[in-house]
């Protein structure tokens, strides 16, 4: 039996009960009188009655004469044992969708649910002092660098992977500043068409580094599903119906998009919506799945975790760069021996958009 099966008085308590979880509803709050509930949900008054001494029964509200009926206190709420469950199922429910809309896969957030409750169980045992070293990653957003994180722990509990998402050029600045450990980078330069290694001998000029290539990924136009707008190309952009949605200024997405657009001679003013920016791939699909653009230069991987249309532009090369300084450190090398697992390199590109022919080969700037 469904939901729309269920008697009427049925359905109203479990309205009220789901407000009540969510913390719609509040310790104290008082309902609506029966003769609202009964104008709202187009019943009898018995009807009405029914739900709250069903809400009655389970000790979550109280009805007094001349005073309505109100939410009990917590303390009271708190007795009864499949509430509980409920309102927890409720919060991980929330997490489950962030983590979602963040292109998480739900082996993923399993696999994360499990890293978290070991690190509780170790956290919670009197005697346990393990002391984790910590990778500070910043540079450009990619979803199988947020894969890589979540899972580089659970592979190695000792070593934990904290990434900020700054850009590419944010990314080498940080190594400049000896902010990061490792940064993330696709900066394409079309005089010598590669990737990162001119910036990085601009930026860390002198400065000898190792770049680790983590994946080739697709890069391209993400539009709604379908394409229902027909765009094939970065010229369809100009598109008067097109509402588009851009990367932050600094990032690789965005240095490659402006010079794109510059040798095809295609002013950015006439790009609808191109001052508005976000900063990851991740929020360019979202933006477009819940219907705020409709076009946006992202990941084929964001693109597939969101059902959204993907129109192929380029093959770029993600790189891990990483200062001699930090290349030897026990921790940089068992990520990078990480990376070159088989069992890992399959998991990138299960992700859909990557080609994981290459990853793990360091090249090094000096």
């Amino acid at each position: 039996m469904n939901a729309t099966d269920s008697p009427l008085y049925q359905q109203i308590a479990e309205q009220i009960r789901r407000e009540i979880i969510e913390g719609q509803l509040k310790p104290g709050d008082r309902l609506p009188s029966v003769r609202q509930m009964t104008k709202k949900w187009d019943c009898t008054p018995g009807t009405v009655q029914h739900a709250y001494r069903e809400l009655a029964r389970q000790n979550l509200v109280t009805s007094r004469p001349g005073q309505g009926t109100h939410i009990l206190d917590e303390p009271i709420r708190q007795i009864n044992p499949t509430l509980k469950k409920a309102r927890l199922v409720h919060q991980a429910e929330k997490f489950i969708l962030e983590a979602v809309t963040n292109s998480y896969s739900t082996k993923d957030i399993e696999q994360a649910f499990q890293t978290a409750l070991d690190r509780w169980k170790i956290a919670s045992q009197e005697n346990e002092n393990l002391e984790r070293t910590v990778l500070q990653f910043n540079g450009s957003h990619d979803v199988a660098v947020n894969w890589i994180a979540a899972h580089f722990s659970s592979q190695h509990p000792q070593y934990e992977m904290q990434a900020k998402y700054s850009g590419s050029l944010g990314g080498l600045i940080a190594l400049a500043e000896k902010k990061a450990t490792l940064a993330g980078a696709h900066l394409w330069d079309p005089s010598s068409n590669t990737y990162n290694s001119s910036y990085i001998q601009k930026i860390l000029p002198g400065k000898k580094a190792a770049l680790i290539t983590v994946a080739y990924r697709r890069l391209g136009i993400i539009v709604e599903n379908g394409n229902p707008l027909d765009i094939q190309s970065l010229n369809d952009l100009a598109k008067p119906t097109v509402k588009f949605i851009n990367r932050q200024t600094g990032s690789g997405t965005r240095v490659w998009l402006d010079r794109k657009l510059s040798e095809a001679s295609i002013p950015s003013h006439l790009i609808s919506g191109f001052d508005k920016e976000v900063s990851t791939h991740s929020e360019v699909a979202r933006q477009i799945a819940e219907g705020y653009a409709n076009a946006g230069i992202g990941l084929e991987a964001a693109a597939l975790a969101y059902g959204l249309t993907f129109v192929f532009l380029t093959l770029e090369c993600y790189d891990f760069i990483i200062p001699s300084e930090h290349y030897k450190e026990p921790a940089v090398q068992a990520l990078l021996n990480w990376l070159n697992l088989p069992a890992t390199r399959a998991s990138i590109a299960s992700l859909g958009g990557y080609d994981t022919q290459h990853t793990g080969q360091i090249r090094w700037i000096e």
